[in-house]
């Protein structure tokens, strides 16, 4: 058995302003923006109980560094109304739902992300 596992413990994302990026995300998870920042530049917001970070880093951040092709997805179990509740907040919309299971949208930073519904 490998020391390095199988699990993915975390993903950064770029990020310009570290407590406006902890506040976007939160708001769009429907959290409280409690998380710490650390050290000046970031911010873990946990995912699930699996120990799964969303790890926000202002730190790596720079003009041409945001992702331009979905680097993961949020899943979903209704496609159609995570898609209005995006909308409603005014997210930037990149795609229409995409074969009734997915669409992309736009973090305040220009950083690509998904919300997929697995069980359609």
């Amino acid at each position: 058995m490998s020391i390095v596992t199988s699990k993915v413990g975390g993903i950064f994302i770029p990020v310009k302003d570290i407590v406006a990026a902890r506040d976007w995300y939160c708001s769009i998870l429907e959290v409280e923006p409690t998380f710490e920042i650390i050290v000046g530049h970031l911010c873990c917001i946990p995912m699930d109980n699996n120990g799964l970070n969303i790890i926000l880093d202002s730190k790596i951040y720079t003009e041409d560094a945001y992702a331009r092709t979905p680097m993961f997805h949020f899943n979903t179990d209704d496609i159609y109304e995570a898609y209005r509740f995006m909308k409603e907040r005014g997210v930037e919309l990149v795609t229409d739902i995409e074969h009734g299971h997915s669409f992309n949208f736009k973090d305040p930073d220009g950083n690509m992300l998904m919300i997929c519904q697995l069980n359609t």
